[in-house]
């Protein structure tokens, strides 16, 4: 019992004094009658004894913060081959309206927020072990944990306590790192790593197995990335092929042309296998589009070529923008040649069509305090041209329900202001409507989900 209370009593001393050190950002004066503070409440509470408190007090009694963290570090010091930690995270607050006129559903407004805090530990030999917990409702779809692609809870039953889930949980390794060549290993849950649009994988997807990255600097104004990974989408105990996977490869040239011009290039391929497994029970997200077969899973094959480009140029100044003013063209165009194109069958009852596409340009980057950015994008994603369960949850229409996925065609308008260096306000809003409408008697699909965000950054 005694080790057991020793254990705890320098966990509760470890935290604490974790977050003196964070409140030592001020001047010394201050952070030594904070410590001294900190430390009182501490003894107060039984959590020190009274001469466990004089103890840390004197260490602390040369005014100097350095001192009293080389003092406690000595006591509960870290593993040598830590050479660092990194903490972030972000808060975000949302009022999120989706409105249709469609007479079978009500205009619905929500009050929702996100929370997402990490760790990433660096350590000698370039290893990083990192993970983040994030805020999210139950995923109704199938129970298995939250929703996939959003981190974002609604306010809802008279104050009930909300749910934390695992958003991250990584290993990585950097063998290689000289200045020319990066090679970086990742296995866990992690980043999606291939640098696509939200019409390939929505912002919030961070999946499940192995990434392989590479770099190559060509000179100082072109490098050459290789993204590789493989990704478990479904498991089943009893089934023959009990997985299903993902698997997927980018290569991407950016370039800066001049010191205002700079460009990006890229090609991708995916394929999934075992599809069979991807049903509503095992993979949904709430996401509609694809052609299914009588189980729920998808009816075609999903292995589509994407290829993507954008331009940037920046502008000296513009009024009132702080800064070179960037401007940024991007487009993407994705085919998926295991399913019929526009002109073919459909199947499953859902629309046929095979491509995606999608466009659009931003002016500015909400960056730094009093620093702004507006965009607009239009996109056109057939149901059958990629994996309805990972796109963008946000880009919705009318479909029997409020729904993201694919069959979506509409636009994007977006907007954000820093209000500090921190603090983002962020207006976003879809239009949209059903390629090939599927709603009873052909009745309107069409659906605004406009959102408005105040997002606090550490």
């Amino acid at each position: 019992m005694k080790k057991l209370k020793n254990r705890r009593t320098i966990t509760n001393v470890a935290i604490f004094a974790g977050a003196a050190a964070l409140m030592a950002l001020t001047p010394n004066t201050h952070a030594q009658s904070t410590v001294n503070d900190l430390l009182n409440k501490l003894e107060q509470k039984g959590i020190l004894t009274v001469d466990e408190a004089k103890e840390l007090k004197a260490e602390n009694a040369t005014n100097s913060v350095a001192d009293f963290n080389q003092a406690f570090n000595s006591k509960f010091a870290m593993p040598d081959w830590i050479t660092s930690y990194k903490l972030s995270g972000d808060f975000r607050g949302r009022f999120d309206e989706r409105a249709t006129p469609n007479p079978a559903q009500e205009d619905n407004a929500r009050l929702r927020y996100r929370l997402r805090v990490g760790l990433q530990v660096n350590m000698k030999d370039n290893l990083q072990v990192g993970f983040r917990v994030g805020s999210g409702d139950v995923n109704s779809a199938n129970g298995l944990g939250g929703n996939p692609l959003s981190n974002t809870s609604t306010f809802q039953g008279n104050g009930t306590k909300k749910f934390i889930y695992i958003d991250e949980a990584y290993g990585k390794w950097t063998p290689i790192n000289d200045g020319t060549w990066m090679i970086a290993g990742t296995i866990g849950k992690m980043d999606e790593p291939f640098q696509e649009t939200p019409m390939v994988f929505d912002a919030d997807y961070t999946p499940e197995g192995g990434a392989l990255q590479a770099t190559y600097k060509i000179n100082d104004w072109n490098l050459l990335a290789v993204n590789g990974a493989g990704f478990v989408l479904a498991y089943s105990g009893t089934a023959a092929q009990n997985m299903s996977f993902l698997y997927g490869g980018q290569v991407l040239w950016n370039a800066n042309w001049t010191d205002k011009l700079s460009s990006s290039l890229g090609v991708a391929a995916y394929d999934i296998v075992n599809r069979d497994l991807l049903t509503t029970a095992n993979a949904g997200a709430g996401n509609k589009g694809n052609a299914v077969n009588a189980a729920g899973d998808p009816a075609c094959n999903l292995n589509p070529i994407v290829v993507d480009a954008s331009v940037t140029y920046k502008l000296d100044s513009f009024p009132l923008y702080r800064g070179a003013f960037p401007i940024k063209l991007v487009g993407e165009y994705m085919n998926n040649p295991g399913a019929p194109g526009s002109g073919g069958p459909a199947a499953g009852g859902a629309p046929s069509g095979n491509e995606g596409f999608y466009g659009g340009i931003v002016f500015g980057q909400a960056a730094k305090q009093g620093m702004w950015d507006i965009g607009y994008r239009y996109e056109s994603l057939d149901a059958n041209a990629w994996f309805a369960q990972i796109v963008n949850d946000d880009n919705l229409t009318y479909n029997a329900g409020f729904a993201g996925g694919t069959n979506v065609k509409g636009h994007l308008f977006t907007a954000d202001y820093a209000l500090t260096d921190a603090l983002i306000f962020s207006f976003t809003c879809y239009v949209n409507s059903l390629i090939g409408n599927t709603n009873p008697g052909g009745a309107s699909s069409h659906a605004v989900h406009a959102m408005a965000d105040l997002m606090w950054k550490f």
